[in-house]
């Protein structure tokens, strides 16, 4: 795909050029809810398969011991010994940098780790847990893989397995300095640097080669699925699709969002020929018809740094389902938006609406999700915030019933008002509170607003806004229900 003039839609483009698709669907309410703080430099939550009681948090550093922390969900509470520590580097970006838990990991009990080294290489490295699934086997440690860094920055760090393929995806970055000197990216010869790699785990020793890598039996290293990045900061497999986001961090202008989508081995990515879609060192470089560019990009008036995301896929907020989530290190906004493998639809900036409950979302540095597939942000200067939809508010009566305000109930209740219930609404500001179960969208009326969140969660959707009856599906009854309750909710 050859590049594009850059469209500005609020500090982005879509990969055609054009500006994102606004379809309307009705704005889903979030809000953020702080879950753990005291962390050194958390960076990656994530979940061993089929866990939904834990989460598990990476730590890059604190002195010179990266961490892997354990959370328990059901309690709330941090476990205070680490499941895991290792030395690693403390320079610059380095540290523990990544966590994958292999497939089978209820059975073989086998995880993986990315971190650099005491030396700065980059160390790939398999552990098991021990008889206390709490605490690994500290002495288990098996290298898989080592990759010299000429420099301290631009080391990547995200590892994960594909839920499709089962192959172990490591991404790398450029090496380091500024503007890859050593053209690293585009070399695919024995040179695992600016790369997306690809591994078999379960077969040879230390792994072995999927046969449909791309560069098989052909000029180019064999663990290489991708190539033409830059540094890749935090990847995401979509768990429904297989198809791998990837934030790429820029040099000096502008920052991307790649999508490789499942099966597509063997993209150029650009850089260093390319920064996003726009030209950087473009001597000497393939011709552009066979490069892929981003999806998404953003220019240096927006941020500095991206930090890649991740595909919502959990079943707390239905309505987002397939949103991707990303944001900036630097600026600390945070964005949204879906891709339907054609175009690009309703983005919208997060940044107020994800303002957190307690302590502020600053230093963005990388997100995750749980066996649920509910999403964490992860701020470096150590708090985790959970993406969760906005209180239901309610009619809430204020002294003798003659004032009324529509609040959540927490905060009716704390301020000493009675709560009418979910769903309710302040009659001419009195408290003769009236039920709305067709304001789907939340908004004090029914109208097409409504209709258009119906749409989004039509089908069987058990809990939803839009299950007017509570059958579990979002029908022709619900809409029709809708249709009679025409107009504002009092």
């Amino acid at each position: 795909m050859k590049p594009k003039p850059a469209q500005h839609f609020d500090g982005a483009i879509s990969h055609t050029g054009q500006d994102p698709v606004n379809r309307n669907f009705g704005d889903i309410p979030l809000s953020t809810t702080r879950i753990i703080t005291g962390l050194a430099r958390p960076v990656q939550v994530t979940h061993a398969p089929g866990d939904s009681s834990r989460i598990f948090i990476v730590e890059q550093r604190s002195g010179s011991t990266g961490r892997i922390r354990i959370f328990n969900l059901d309690t709330g509470t941090l476990n205070s010994t680490a499941f895991l520590s290792q030395t690693v580097s403390t320079s610059s970006e380095q540290g523990l940098l990544g966590l994958a838990f292999h497939p089978n990991y209820a059975q073989n009990g086998y995880f993986y780790i990315n971190y650099t080294a005491s030396n700065g290489d980059t160390i790939i490295e398999r552990f098991t847990v021990s008889s206390n699934p709490d605490v690994a086997n500290s002495g288990s440690g098996y290298t898989i893989m080592s990759i010299d860094q000429p420099y301290t920055n631009h080391n990547g760090g995200w590892l994960g397995f594909s839920p499709t393929d089962g192959y172990l995806y490591i991404g790398t970055g450029d090496g380091g300095s500024g503007g890859d000197p050593g053209n690293r990216a585009q070399d695919i010869t024995n040179q695992k640097l600016g790369k997306m790699l690809r591994i078999d785990v379960d077969a040879g020793s230390p792994y072995g080669i999927p046969a449909d890598n791309p560069f098989v039996g052909v000029t180019g290293d064999d663990e290489i699925w991708a190539y033409g990045m830059r540094n890749p900061w935090r990847c995401d497999f979509d768990d429904e699709t297989g198809d791998l986001w990837v934030g790429d961090v820029g040099q000096n202008a502008w920052e991307e969002i790649t999508y490789i989508p499942n099966g597509s081995g063997g993209e150029n990515h650009g850089w260093r020929c390319y920064e996003g879609n726009n030209s950087y060192s473009t001597g000497g470089c393939d011709n552009s018809n066979t490069m892929v560019f981003p999806l998404w990009e953003y220019s240096h008036s927006y941020g500095c740094s991206v930090t890649g995301g991740c595909i919502y896929r959990g079943s707390a907020i239905p309505g987002l389902q397939g949103t991707y989530f990303f944001g900036d290190y630097c600026t600390n906004k945070l964005w949204s938006f879906k891709y339907d493998g054609n175009e690009i639809y309703d983005y919208q900036d997060r940044t107020s609406e994800l303002a957190a409950d307690a302590g502020s979302i600053g230093s963005i540095s990388g997100w995750g999700e749980d066996a649920n597939g509910e999403i964490y942000i992860c701020d470096l200067g150590g708090e985790i915030f959970k993406i969760v939809a906005e209180p239901s508010t309610g009619a809430c009566c204020i002294g003798t019933g003659t004032t009324c305000i529509q609040i959540p109930e927490a905060n009716c209740n704390g301020g000493g008002g009675t709560w009418q219930g979910p769903e309710t609404y302040c009659a001419n500001g009195a408290c003769d509170a009236v039920d709305c179960p067709a304001d789907v969208d939340g908004n004090g009326s029914v109208g097409v607003g409504d209709i258009l969140a119906m749409i989004e969660q039509w089908g069987a959707c058990s809990g939803c806004s839009g299950d007017i009856n509570d059958d579990s599906i979002v029908n022709v009854t619900d809409l029709l229900e809708v249709v009679g309750g025409w107009g504002p909710c009092e």
